[in-house]
């Protein structure tokens, strides 16, 4: 077995190591909110609490920001300071997120999060052994994506119901973007030589997007197909 031999396959248990973290980051990354959001939706004292509207705002423009610095002071801060940012965001998010136990039927919330979770790995398994570039599916899914939001806060606005409409085109793009997100991180990752610092903010940066994607994903089929509780 020659040097060059050696090299690669060393490189190779790096990308698959950097690649595992960025799974095991996202996993804990969603239990935690999940976690959060069950706690919060079980106390009316914290449903009060969270649901105060100077709280609510405060939480949400705390996600939107954690997120920015993350996208933008990556390489500028260490690992453990990105990493405590991903964990604030995450029960953060679980506190928005609290209100679909109050909203939607527990069977209906736990069967579509099954679906949304084995969506979600068929899809991320597909953009991780796709070897096509994959670069121009992002920029179409990332217009889809600026529409969805726009319409959304049309909707928002205007005080109307979620539209079925607005439910599946959110379906379709978080779906096509957990498969090029996947391809991303993986093509990221496997250039690495050796893990440090550097290339472990990139895999956390990498669990964060995969996370958006699969809640996003999650909250989208838990609209079209949830099952709404009965008003008492």
């Amino acid at each position: 077995m020659n040097e060059k031999t050696i090299f690669d396959e060393q490189k190779q248990a790096v990308g698959a190591q950097l690649m595992r973290n960025v799974y095991i980051w996202m996993t804990i990354g969603l239990a935690l909110t999940g976690l959060v959001a069950w706690i919060v939706a079980q106390s009316p004292m914290l449903i009060q609490l969270a649901y105060d509207t100077p709280v609510l705002i405060g939480v949400a423009v705390g996600d939107f920001i954690i997120v920015l610095l993350l996208a933008f002071f990556l390489k500028k801060i260490k690992f453990i300071t990105a990493f405590i940012g991903y964990i604030l965001f995450s029960i953060f998010n679980g506190i928005l997120c609290s209100g679909i136990f109050l909203s939607y039927e527990l069977s209906s919330v736990g069967f579509i999060f099954f679906i949304s979770a084995a969506m979600f790995a068929a899809l991320a398994f597909i953009g991780t052994m796709t070897k096509r570039d994959l670069s121009a599916m992002r920029v179409f899914l990332t217009m889809l994506l600026t529409g969805l939001v726009l319409a959304s806060v049309i909707t928002l606005l205007t005080g109307n119901a979620q539209s079925l409409l607005i439910s599946a085109v959110g379906v379709f793009v978080f779906s096509g973007l957990t498969v090029v997100d996947a391809q991303k991180i993986r093509m990221e990752l496997e250039k690495e030589e050796t893990i440090n610092e550097n290339n472990m903010k990139l895999a956390l940066f990498g669990a964060l997007n995969l996370y958006l994607d699969f809640i996003n994903l999650f909250l989208k089929l838990l609209e079209l197909f949830g099952k709404v509780k009965d008003k008492k």
